[in-house]
């Protein structure tokens, strides 16, 4: 498994945890994907598909991992724990609070890493944490017409920050503005369609990354 990974925090300044399109070509995203890896040092990726067939996840988490194995970064795969398990991805990242935690852990192991996304809930972080989570992720960060409109605010990271050992994520609408602001309370960048959606994804990740300095 890659050395950096969202359960490890290694460096002051935050490390860039990227998270994969919805959707995305199998002959263009990977060769995407392999350029921006080679352009920025990356802790971990994710992929993060809203698909449900067991085909299309299969062949991309493979794609995905040609990739980032030949890198050593590692990989999680949201929500299936199952494929994680079958395809030895590094780990799940789950979105449904904390309530799988526990299950998630027990299945893969102490060695894969376990994540959960718990929106701005204080709550439900720490409830995650203590079933074993190996990171929480907070967001959206910034504001959002999905969902019910909530937004994680930075009081909750600077509160995690000084009383939580358990690494955060900060992900979900991410503007320099908010990256430099976020920098000194949250361990990890979740990035995702602030890259994606961009005509130049290498472009637009030096500018997150110039906003942490």
């Amino acid at each position: 498994m890659a050395s950096a990974d969202p359960s490890q925090d290694q460096f002051e300044q935050p490390q860039i945890y990227l998270i994969s399109p919805p959707s995305f070509e199998l002959d263009v995203f990977p060769e995407q994907l392999a350029r921006v890896l080679d352009a920025a040092e990356v802790a971990c990726v994710r992929l993060d598909l809203v698909s449900r067939d067991e085909d299309v996840l299969l062949r991309s988490a493979d794609a995905l991992r040609t990739v980032t194995d030949s890198r050593d970064i590692a990989l999680v795969i949201s929500d299936h724990q199952i494929l994680a398990e079958r395809l030895g991805l590094d780990g799940v990242h789950l979105s449904d609070s904390s309530r799988s935690v526990r299950a998630a852990r027990k299945a893969l192991g102490p060695d894969s890493i376990v994540g959960c996304h718990c929106g701005s809930s204080r709550h439900d972080g720490m409830s995650a944490g203590e079933a074993g989570a190996d990171y929480v992720c907070f967001g959206p960060v910034g504001l959002s017409g999905l969902g019910d409109g909530a937004v994680a605010e930075p009081d909750l990271f600077q509160w995690w920050s000084e009383m939580i050992e358990v690494p955060i994520v900060a992900e979900g609408g991410l503007t320099t503005e908010l990256v430099r602001s976020l920098t000194p309370i949250t361990d990890f960048f979740g990035v995702g369609d602030e890259l994606w959606t961009s005509e130049d994804p290498v472009a637009a990740l030096r500018a997150l990354q110039n906003a942490m300095a």
